[in-house]
């Protein structure tokens, strides 16, 4: 098979989806490329990860024997299979990302905040979903994608992960600094971070509190 991929959006950061598609097929001795007007192909993937609102997807496929499209852009109700969610992603489509590991080892929040999708799509409980091992293999970078990693009840044996991989972390969507702890920030004070950065989403909410908490 001959399989195109599509990141419709995700231009400035690479489409974790995509590159577990690419993974999988590649697996399977299948050709993977980005997809091109003037190819043809038995299944092309369009991935976006914004609506509208964000971003328009001005991208007509005819080239194709069948098409699928996927990512929250999309769908916020489509996911990818198991035997494709746990495959290893497959870093060498974005080459300019190079050296950067990037995941999920929770998804859902409790939160559900008006203006987010992810309790509506994955949950309003946080839920370990992997190890870093099945993202990351001696990257000196790793993002971690997670919505709120801290209200996950694993989250001090996957902190304790990424203490071990001596690996430069970024917690990409930030932390939660109602649920951070004299244990859990022991943990995040080991781990190798250039700067922490807390969500802070909605102004109206006072947090002031929490974090005077940890002010010396």
């Amino acid at each position: 098979m001959k399989i195109g991929l599509i990141d419709v959006d995700s231009h400035n950061f690479p489409n974790l989806c995509l590159m577990k598609l690419s993974a999988y097929h590649k697996a399977k001795g299948h050709t993977v490329e980005w997809w091109n007007a003037k190819g043809r192909y038995d299944l092309v993937y369009k991935s976006r990860v914004f609506t509208d609102t964000y971003s328009k997807d001005t991208i007509t496929v005819t080239n194709a024997e069948q098409v699928i499209f996927g990512g929250t852009g999309y769908d916020t109700k489509n996911r990818l299979p198991p035997e494709v969610e746990h495959s290893y992603p497959d870093y060498s489509i974005y080459p300019q990302f190079f050296g950067i590991a990037y995941g999920f080892l929770s998804r859902g929040c409790p939160r559900n905040c008006g203006f987010c999708i992810v309790s509506g799509k994955e949950g309003r409980k946080s839920v370990k979903v992997a190890d870093l091992s099945e993202f990351w293999k001696w990257q000196p970078e790793i993002k971690i994608m997670d919505a709120n990693l801290l209200a996950c009840p694993d989250h001090e044996n996957l902190i304790e992960q990424l203490i071990r991989s001596r690996a430069w972390v970024d917690f990409s969507q930030g932390l939660d600094i109602r649920l951070v702890n004299r244990d859990n920030v022991s943990l995040l004070n080991r781990v190798r971070i250039k700067a922490v950065h807390f969500a802070w989403d909605n102004p109206d909410e006072d947090l002031t509190g929490y974090f005077q908490r940890f002010w010396i």
